[in-house]
């Protein structure tokens, strides 16, 4: 019969998993040595466990499928916590395995010293979890595996923590048929609905990360031709759609902000309503609100809605646009963005001439929280889903150049991260040179930690902590046998970007004034 270790891959396999990104450690050796009899799964070895499980939510984000995270007992199991914490706050499907103890050395509630051993391991993933499982024997191990994937994968999606004793990964363990996920077959009463619908005269549709994840652009395009509606994208929802009634600018600038204040109507699809887009709820309620989401208390805990749908986004809102009845066009959005776009140029030419170099880019864009990271974020028009990946779920610096290694499993990326942020996982050069992964890192280098500076300047307080010493990293990248050139501004960007073939690393000396997405810039702070 065959060992655990080859049964969590079998499992794996089923549900069409076909890349793992882990670290090898003590108790977990028996997974990369079956890994080496599965050609089937493509193990990508990282240089920290964080990276791990990035690059599992960057892959995750990418391509719509399971990202798995394959690390060690205790402290390997410990580092990826802020990794999945943002996998958690972004909805991304991603299965974090961790080997634990041998399960003939645990003893419940003691620390006895075991090497890497904690007292519940389970426990540290329980706030940053979508569910956390540990697999109580060997003969179960394919039965959780499989119950592990189907919760990170079931609407709304999340990360899911899996904890293996490693004595299990080599003991005997019977065969497992998987259940895969079935699509949601949704049927809700539209009456309410639709007669919302028909009283307004100026809806507004706002498309959250939960409507990118179902793939709800098709049906929210339909809706918005029908009703002549301006769609509105979160930070989650970027690309879900070309439709020309997507607006092209943040709901932070004013003239966006502007749609919302004069809308009768929102249609919230997909969407929590969170700090970050709403500018902490300092936008005002709608005057009417009707939310479509998979989880009603999801979607009425920060704006109650007058009506909800509650199913799948895309199902639902097919339906929905298939019932109401078509408006006249009510709002020229093509004027809308040429005011964002003046508004931008006006404040920053050189935050304008990144965002230029990365039109038309057909490549995944993974933007780290920095201040570029924050100009693509708002103001960067995405054509395609899952075109753009960016950490505003929890906000965790360090992303950027570390998811970018799993989407560029996918598919041609670029990085966008600052030289703070790119220092947490520069380790990981080594795993874009070793995987020849067709990744540009484009490293925007002002010095340090250029927002947290912008914070204490407004606050007049003195600049401490911020300043960092920093490597020649273009010197660094090429002492990973990556290829660098160093540009001084962005003028020369575009040109760069065609020419780049990865992995390499393009280095930008610059520095950047951060937009009106940040919170100390929000214009709704001075207005409301």
């Amino acid at each position: 019969m065959p060992r655990g270790a080859e049964r969590l891959l079998e499992v794996l396999a089923a549900h069409d998993v076909e890349v793992v990104f882990g670290l090898p450690g003590v108790h977990n050796l028996a997974i990369w040595e079956a890994l080496q009899r599965n050609p089937g799964i493509r193990m990508i070895g990282v240089r920290h466990e964080q990276t791990a499980v990035y690059a599992a939510d960057g892959y995750a984000r990418a391509t719509g499928k399971l990202g798995v995270a394959v690390v060690t007992t205790g402290p390997g199991a410990a580092n990826t916590l802020g990794a999945t914490g943002e996998a958690w706050a972004s909805g991304s499907p991603v299965l974090v395995i961790a080997t634990d103890i041998p399960s003939t050395l645990r003893r419940p509630g003691v620390h006895r010293g075991v090497l890497h051993e904690t007292r519940d391991q389970k426990a540290m993933f329980a706030s940053v979890t979508k569910a956390s499982f540990d697999v109580p024997s060997a003969q179960q191990l394919g039965a959780h595996t499989d119950k592990a994937v189907r919760q990170a994968l079931r609407s709304p999606h999340g990360p899911v923590y899996l904890g293996v004793p490693t004595d299990f990964l080599s003991a005997e363990a019977p065969h497992h048929t998987v259940t895969k996920i079935e699509p949601a077959h949704t049927t809700v009463d539209l009456t309410e609905a639709v007669q919302l619908v028909a009283e307004s005269s100026r809806p507004l549709i706002w498309a959250g990360g939960g409507a990118a994840r179902s793939g709800a652009g098709t049906a929210v395009s339909a809706l918005a031709a029908k009703l002549q509606a301006p769609i509105i994208t979160t930070y989650g929802a970027r690309g879900l759609t070309d439709s020309p009634h997507v607006v092209r600018g943040p709901v932070h600038a004013p003239p966006v902000g502007k749609l919302w204040d004069d809308a009768d109507l929102v249609i919230a699809i997909g969407t929590d309503f969170d700090g970050m887009m709403t500018q902490n709820w300092l936008q005002p309620r709608p005057r009417a609100l009707l939310a479509v989401n998979i989880d009603k208390a999801e979607a009425n805990k920060n704006y109650p809605a007058d009506v909800t749908l509650e199913g799948d986004a895309a199902t639902v809102t097919a339906a929905l646009a298939a019932e109401v009845t078509s408006k006249q066009a009510g709002v020229d959005l093509a004027a809308v963005g040429t005011e964002v776009r003046a508004l931008a140029e006006a404040d920053s030419p050189e935050a304008v001439k990144l965002l230029q170099a990365l039109e038309g880019t057909d490549a995944t864009i993974v933007a780290d929280m920095c201040i570029p990271g924050y100009w693509i974020g708002g103001f960067h028009h995405v054509t395609r889903p899952r075109g753009l990946a960016y950490p505003v779920g929890w906000g965790t610096l360090g992303f950027g150049f570390p998811a970018a290694i799993g989407a560029a499993v996918h598919h041609r990326t670029i990085a966008v991260v600052g030289d703070g942020g790119f220092l947490f996982a520069c380790g990981d050069l080594a795993t874009a040179k070793q995987e020849g992964l067709p990744l540009t890192i484009v490293l925007v280098d002002d010095g340090g930690y250029g927002m947290l500076r912008y914070d204490q300047q407004i606050a007049n307080h003195t600049i401490s902590g911020v300043d960092l010493t920093r490597p020649d990293f273009a010197k660094l990248a090429e002492s990973f046998g990556i290829p660098a050139v160093t540009l001084t501004g962005f003028d020369d960007l575009r040109t760069a970007l065609s020419a780049a073939k990865g992995p390499n690393m393009i280095v930008v000396n610059a520095s950047l004034k951060p937009p009106i997405t940040t919170s100390p810039r929000w214009y709704r702070k001075t207005t409301t």
